[in-house]
């Protein structure tokens, strides 16, 4: 035999399991973050695979414990993510599991998924298409042996300056009184000189904006419902950003814009109601944010369901 004889893994030392010779404080939360863990998440009647990167936790409520099982975690996560696909139950049961591996160290688990959604969106009026990337997360938290399940998403879209559209069309005006005069002028004359950089001397400005929503799902949904929240913030704003793109794409989507003129507080209004009628979000806290061409800062709106005890109206 070598002189290095082979170390079963129960003779092993174990640091971590010898407890303290006096109490310490305990700890909030003690875990990793940054795993990479590829997965399956239920939405809707499909499952979809994502390549999510992971924050895992317990407390050490254990005043004489030296620290967690870490490894415990880690391999709760990994079997939970190749067995089944993350649903709202699975991520219960989750939930319960990381407690069970530390009973008698932990009371409280927290664990957040963080991943881009994919999601192949038709072009306005071509039959082409393409892929969009919504920023997503879902976070699981059992505390007091109460379980709080949350969908984390991001949708972008875009926004037209009411203001600027109104001074663009006084300057529009301005230019006819300019070019006809107050004489009788022909229809087709008109027609033509609107179709003219000379005609059209001003347009508005529009922006790229972001809705930023953080959601607490009611108790009792079977999937996460991530492609009908996007749906329905892109069909309560009414101007997506787009994938593929032809001319008569982005013709509609000059259009679109054009009769949907928002300020920061028109588009939050919108949502507010929109989400309201949504039976399934138990709370919600959306932050929508306008970046600004016309400005250096970009305009913020806030708002939230308003429930006792839930989320706050914080920028």
């Amino acid at each position: 035999m070598n002189k290095l004889e082979l170390i079963s893994a129960n003779e092993m030392p174990d640091v971590a399991s010898h407890g303290l010779q006096e109490p310490h404080v305990t700890l909030d939360w003690v875990g990793m973050a940054g795993i990479h863990q590829p997965l399956l998440v239920r939405d809707g009647a499909s499952a979809k695979q994502v390549q999510a990167k992971v924050q895992i936790y317990v407390d050490l409520g254990d005043d004489m414990a030296k620290g967690i099982h870490m490894s415990r975690l880690y391999l709760i996560l990994d079997e939970h993510s190749e067995t089944r696909p993350l649903s709202p139950a699975g991520l219960k049961l989750m939930l319960a599991s990381m407690l069970e591996s530390h009973r008698g160290l932990s009371t409280h688990a927290f664990i957040q998924f963080d991943f881009e959604y994919y999601l192949r969106r038709k072009a306005l009026v071509s039959d082409n298409s393409g892929w969009n990337a919504y920023p997503a997360a879902i976070r699981g938290t059992l505390k007091d042996g109460e379980i709080k399940l949350e969908l984390m998403l991001t949708v972008q879209y875009s926004s037209t300056c009411p203001c600027s559209a109104a001074l663009a069309r006084q300057l529009i005006q301005n230019q006819f009184d300019k070019d006809f005069g107050s004489g009788d002028v022909r229809a087709s004359e008109v027609k033509e000189w609107l179709g003219t950089e000379q005609g059209i001397v001003a347009t508005p400005h529009s922006q790229r904006s972001d809705a930023r929503l953080t959601i607490q799902l009611q108790d009792g949904l079977e999937e996460f419902p991530i492609t009908d929240i996007v749906d329905l913030v892109e069909n309560t704003l009414k101007t997506p950003v787009q994938t593929a793109v032809k001319r008569e794409d982005e013709q509609e989507f000059a259009l679109l814009n054009g009769q949907n003129l928002m300020f920061i507080e028109d588009a939050g209004r919108k949502l507010k109601i929109a989400f309201a009628e949504d039976q399934r979000l138990a709370d919600f806290w959306v932050r929508i944010e306008h970046h600004e061409s016309l400005h250096a800062h970009d305009a913020v709106g806030v708002f939230t369901k308003g429930v006792d005890g839930g989320y706050q109206p914080i920028p």
